[in-house]
């Protein structure tokens, strides 16, 4: 007998302490020191994409609300956070599930997708129509608006109704933690 594999989405408000609990422990078993408690806060606030075999979760991934100024413009941006399937249970198709939910969503709600990508998940997003920005990248921060040089070649934007220039400059709102 086959098991049965769901994706559910919810908003951060509609779960309980339980799901948000496991959802931690997943990302911090799969990301290691590298999942840090500002990187959980931004995978708060949004819709969850949640992988559940049985009643054990092995999959996570949010979008989150953000503003992204490009070509003066600030646009209303999908940002993806927190995408992780558990070790043992990666290559089944659980992350491309949890994708297409949280795809769904930027297109319906936003007018970018973006997200920052592994160098091992890049490729993963490319080929979901994911395209690679060219240009240079920046961030808000209380002395104004700062390079962020090292996360050049590793933002990827989802193109929904926003007029872009992939080889412009790409600005981020400040948040504590990782900027992007």
């Amino acid at each position: 007998m086959s098991r049965v594999i769901e994706v559910r989405t919810a908003h951060t408000a509609e779960l309980d302490t339980e799901t948000l609990e496991a959802a931690r422990a997943l990302l911090d078993a799969v990301f290691g020191d590298d999942m840090t408690d500002e990187g959980w806060e931004h995978a708060l606030g949004g819709v969850h994409a949640l992988v559940w075999d049985a009643d054990e979760l092995i999959g996570h991934a949010s979008v989150v609300q953000r503003r992204l100024l490009h070509r003066g413009r600030a646009l209303r941006t999908g940002y993806v956070e927190g995408v992780a399937v558990r070790a043992d249970r990666r290559r089944r198709g659980h992350a491309a599930a949890m994708m297409e939910a949280l795809e769904r969503v930027v297109r319906g709600a936003y007018v970018l997708g973006a997200l920052a990508a592994t160098d091992d998940g890049a490729r993963f997003y490319v080929t979901r129509g994911w395209q690679l920005w060219r240009g240079p990248t920046s961030a808000f921060t209380a002395a104004g608006i700062e390079r962020t040089e090292e996360h050049d070649g590793a933002i990827y934007v989802l193109p929904v109704s926003a007029p872009l220039d992939l080889s412009g400059e790409l600005t981020c709102d400040w948040r504590d933690g990782d900027v992007w």
